[in-house]
């Protein structure tokens, strides 16, 4: 494996030094936010390039003893077996510097709006999206995050026809940002008599939840329309006016929300799952254009892709990204989705460094 260059982390620990400089200063508060975010992800990897830098000056020294003739023998031993371990540690070490280099989602830590919408299969579709939003609501809680739901619309027989979700935490969306796609599931139907397995998919879209200084809306370009809530959600369903419509003028995008009693929480709700779709449709045009010959589709959100497969009589799971198969299917919708998901991101760093080297 070629040594990192030098100069590459001589940069980066000038640069952290210079924002924690800077965040000392006067600042604007979107330059504060900005600084700020760059300061807690640069931090982690100072810590490890200053290991990594003392490990290697160990080893130099080993080096050194090992080569004097002047070394004690029993004294050459121990820096001889000594050694490897170093090694080893170095080795682990400039891997993490490595993938910490790979260039990065600005969007990573940010926390997420989950979207999921029953595709093919009527009744069964709305039942395997709501199987798939407790799978997530599982997963998140065991990553100790919190999900929220911003607006729901359940299915005939059960599940959702759709639902949307915040979900909050660390590196929120770096995570979940690979779900993007359509789901299929392969099973017996409560309601099929003759045993006949039944497909049917369901599309998820995992949306970094933006800032105003992210992405910027004129009041100008918004269309805002109040009215009663329906469905399912207490006595205020139909009594005031608190569920809110946002229209983007611009381009055509619209946000309901209904969820809360209040119209001003509904509104802040709608104005961020606003933010966060324009700025998705930013981002995806931004993909399409740099990568329009790429073959691979991970991380890429192209929720037209099927990526995975639920196979409910043969127990298993498929990613088809990848072409993992995982025989835990019960698990897996019990929210014990970490293996897929870490396989998806250590694909990705693989991918990232062998263009690397290329280029």
């Amino acid at each position: 494996m070629i040594s990192i260059p030098e100069h590459r982390l001589d940069a980066l620990l000038h640069r952290h030094a210079m924002v924690e400089r800077e965040l000392a200063t006067d600042l604007k508060p979107d330059e504060y936010v900005k600084l700020s975010r760059e300061f807690s992800e640069l931090t982690p990897v100072i810590d490890t390039i200053k290991s990594y830098r003392a490990i290697v000056s160990e080893i130099a020294d080993l080096d050194a003893m090992i080569g004097d003739s002047g070394t004690d023998a029993e004294m050459r031993r121990m820096a001889e077996a000594e050694k490897p371990a170093l090694q080893e540690k170095r080795d682990a070490l400039e891997k993490d510097i490595r993938v910490a280099l790979l260039p990065k989602d600005a969007m990573d830590d940010h926390d997420a709006i989950l979207e999921i919408r029953a595709g093919t299969g009527g009744d069964e579709a709305a039942l395997f999206a709501g199987d798939l939003f407790r799978m997530y609501e599982r997963y998140a809680a065991r990553q100790g995050w919190t999900v929220e739901i911003m607006s729901a619309s359940e299915g005939a027989k059960g599940g959702f026809k759709e639902i949307v979700a915040e979900v909050h935490g660390r590196g929120v969306f770096a995570k979940m940002k690979f779900e993007s796609g359509v789901h299929r599931v392969q099973r017996v139907p409560d309601t099929e008599t003759q045993g006949r397995i039944h497909t049917s998919a369901a599309t998820v879209a995992v949306l970094p939840e933006v800032e105003d200084v992210d992405i910027q809306i004129k009041d100008d370009d918004l269309k805002i329309d109040t009215m009663r809530a329906q469905g399912a959600g207490g006595q205020h369903v139909n009594k005031t006016e608190s569920a809110i419509r946002i229209t983007h003028i611009p381009t055509g995008t619209i946000v309901f929300v209904q969820e809360e009693r209040s119209q001003h929480k509904n509104k802040a709700k709608a104005l961020k799952m606003l933010r966060a779709k324009l700025y998705d449709e930013q981002r995806s045009k931004l993909d399409r254009e740099r990568s329009a010959d790429r073959k691979s589709q991970i991380g890429s959100g192209d929720r037209s892709e099927r990526i995975r497969t639920y196979n409910f009589p043969q127990g298993r799971v498929t990613d088809h990204r990848i072409n993992l198969t995982l025989y835990k299917l019960p698990e897996v919708m019990e929210g014990d989705i970490g293996d897929l998901i870490d396989a998806l991101i250590t694909e990705h760093q693989a991918e990232l460094m062998a263009a690397e080297a290329a280029a």
